[in-house]
This record gives C-alpha cells, structure tokens and sequence, in this order.
C-alpha cells in the first residue's frame, strides 16, 4: 500500500487548534520557544494569513502557513511532529504553501529558517539572506527564492 500525502486549507476554529497543538508540541515543548511568543494575531480564520494542514495516511503530520509581507509571501510556523519528519513532507508542505501564494500572483518566498534547517531550505531553492540572527532562542536566517 502507498502512503498517501494531503494538504488542507484551514477554514475552521477546530482545524486552527490543531494547527496550534502541533506547533505547541513541535515549537514550545520540543524546542523551548515561549509560549507567548509562539501564537500572534495572525493565528485568527479573519486574519490576513494562510493555514494548511499536511496528513500522512490520514494522520495529522504537520502545518505551516504564509502571508503577505512587502510584497513577498512569508512561510511561517513550519513544522512537523517528529514520527513524520523522514517522509518528505516538509517538501510537500512548503511546496503547497508556495502553490497557496502562487496563486495570487505571487513570485517571491522568504522564511525565517532556523540555521539547522538552513541546508533543507536550500535544495528548495531558497539562498541565505542575512547573517545568523536569534529568534525565540533559536538561531535562524532569512532566506529568500524566487520563481
């Protein structure tokens, strides 16, 4: 049997908790970053933000979202809970986030990366824009691509 990858556009309170309990445990609990720091005004169904979903054989694997920031799509909250992180589907997420922003005529992704994830972001095209910087006690970089 294939395994099969699903990418949801988040369109109810109860999707958006899960997108939240999934950063929670993968950003707060795993990584150390406050709680108040983890969930901003953009974690609202009417804020100008995109949340997907990604399930793996049916299973809630992992989220992230975009939006809109001078002129350019922002992939923000990227994460997947750590049983589906060797399947590809950080891959498949941000590709689908990319496909969300695309969609609205957009060409140009940046992301604030954690340094150690870096090298992932850079087989998908994305280049190092800035120096290492600390975000939430974490150390991270902008990236950037272009399409």
């Amino acid at each position: 049997m294939n395994p099969t990858t699903e990418l949801k556009h988040v369109t109810t309170i109860e999707q958006l908790e899960l997108a939240k309990h999934i950063r929670q445990h993968v950003f707060v609990e795993e990584q150390g970053v406050p709680l108040e720091d983890e969930f901003d005004d953009y974690d609202r169904l009417d804020a100008a933000c995109t949340h997907l979903l990604v399930y793996y054989n049916e299973q809630l694997a992992g989220t992230g979202r975009w939006r809109l920031v001078d002129g350019t799509a922002k992939l923000e909250r990227i994460c997947l809970l750590p049983e589906f992180r060797k399947y590809g589907l950080g891959r498949f997420l941000i590709d689908g986030l990319e496909q969300q922003a695309r969609k609205q005529g957009l060409r140009h992704f940046q992301l604030h990366g954690q340094s150690q994830a870096a090298p992932f972001y850079e087989k998908l095209g994305y280049r190092i824009f800035s120096v290492p910087f600390m975000e939430d006690g974490i150390e991270h970089v902008w990236m950037i691509r272009e399409v």
